[in-house]
């Protein structure tokens, strides 16, 4: 019988997470009816009826394969109609309420348009420093936007900060005509993108969510799904999402000036951890928001579709944000111990090295104590040629109190292809002359 190599790692994590009240400052109610300028309008008379008040206030990833029963919910209350609560490093659900509800999606749209530019950006067909000359057409752009003139050039860095701070409309498509070509080419890569990520009730027909067309619509959970795409696969978003105010200038053949961007997202000062993500309003599709925030290692993302105000996005996403860290623990093992070598009978090579698939990320959502909890190295200590690289050579098996809780796969590192006869005899002679 062949033996296991076992070997047995205790690691601890035990998270202490206090649930904060959300602040809200005091606002000036918002007076104009629903087009997708209220993103900017809104963020202007916000801002000037709480700045004096707000002054003071100062990876790849292994998911969880043994899903938990969800929390309780109570004294959760949304007014929202659709909404969703989501820990970003496991993906796990932790409350829900019409999550899959197709419903018009407005400026959160951009989610996956800056999904797509920071896609070409770690591919290299694109750098922060390019600059990106705007259109006649995505000038035209109405709604919100950055007041880009035909001709301006701006670097896609700052074009960056337009789209996710201000949801500039105008950004939005001047960034899809320079990856893509043209606004077209562009959404269908979105589609093509939401359709690889499982977002089942999506179907994008702009870059921005300007349209009122009865076919761009999304749902809370495919929101989620793009939300924790971005964050999780590129956290340097929260450089930009986090930012509340900042100047950019525009240089034309007018000359030059500046312009402010304000963040239409309140929660990144209202809401304790709050550094994204993106807010969206039309007459239409109401009032969305995505916020994503972290308290001591736990990253959450909250979805708020169809909320009948303003007002309202934000306490629900608030709400639920507070429900979930009171709730949450999170166990993470990055695995980066070292593996002990596997032997290899009848290979061209006597040992292949192993090493793990990727990270372990656990979330509790019961007050299990994390510090039990144990991982076990099962790998068989030989194997035999041929030996295939990224093939499967054991798990490493996460347990709570006895309890499986999950598992990384171990893979080999290299090929190592079997031994031939002219392989044994080149052996026994380079023996010989030893």
């Amino acid at each position: 019988m062949k033996r296991i190599l076992t070997f047995i790692l205790t690691a601890g994590l035990c998270l202490s997470l206090l649930p904060a009240a959300p602040v809200y400052a005091e606002e000036t109610p918002e007076q104009q009816e629903g087009q997708e300028a209220q993103e900017g309008q809104e963020n202007q008379e916000e801002q000037s009826g709480q700045e004096t008040e707000d002054a003071q206030d100062g990876q790849e990833s292994q998911d969880n394969q043994n899903a938990q029963q969800a929390p309780a919910t109570e004294g959760l209350d949304l007014a929202a109609p659709s909404a969703i609560l989501l820990e970003a490093s496991t993906g796990q659900v932790i409350y829900e309420k019409n999550s899959t509800e197709r419903l018009r999606p407005a400026s959160i749209t951009k989610i996956m348009t800056l999904i797509l530019t920071f896609d070409a950006l770690a591919e290299g067909k694109i750098h922060l420093q390019d600059e990106v000359t705007t259109s006649a057409y995505a000038k035209s752009m109405g709604g919100s936007q950055v007041f880009l003139e035909e001709g301006e050039k701006q670097t896609v860095e700052t074009l960056i900060k337009c789209i996710v701070v201000a949801s500039g409309n105008d950004a939005s498509v001047a960034m899809a005509e320079f990856i893509a070509g043209s606004e077209p080419e562009f959404i269908g890569m979105m589609n093509a993108r939401a359709q690889g990520l499982g977002m089942e009730q999506t179907h994008f027909e702009d870059c921005c969510g300007l349209t009122e067309s009865d076919t761009h619509l999304t749902s809370a959970r495919d929101v989620a799904i793009m939300s924790r795409e971005l964050i999780t696969k590129y956290p340097e978003i929260h450089k930009y999402s986090s930012i509340w105010m900042e100047d950019i200038t525009h240089v034309t053949n007018q000359g030059s000036s500046q312009f402010t961007l304000s963040n239409t997202n309140k929660l990144v000062r209202q809401y304790d951890g709050c550094n994204g993500l993106k807010t969206g309003s039309t007459s239409l599709a109401k009032y969305c928001v995505s916020a994503t925030a972290e308290r001591n290692g736990v990253q959450l993302i909250a979805v708020v579709m169809a909320a009948p105000d303003f007002k309202v996005r934000f306490q629900d996403a608030s709400k639920m944000l507070d429900f979930g860290f009171a709730k949450a623990r999170t166990y993470e093992d990055r695995n980066q111990d070292p593996l002990p070598n596997v032997a290899v009978k009848k290979g061209v090579e006597d040992q292949v090295g192993i090493a793990y698939s990727g990270e372990f990320h656990y979330l509790d959502l019961n007050g299990a104590d994390l510090s039990g909890v144990t991982k076990e190295i099962r790998v068989e200590p030989e194997t035999e040629a041929p030996v295939a690289k990224d093939g499967i050579a054991g798990q490493a098996v996460y347990l709570l109190n006895g309890q499986e809780i999950g598992k990384v796969d171990i893979k080999f590192v290299q090929d190592v292809a079997k031994a031939t006869f002219k392989d044994y005899l080149g052996r026994a002679f380079g023996n010989l002359l030893l």
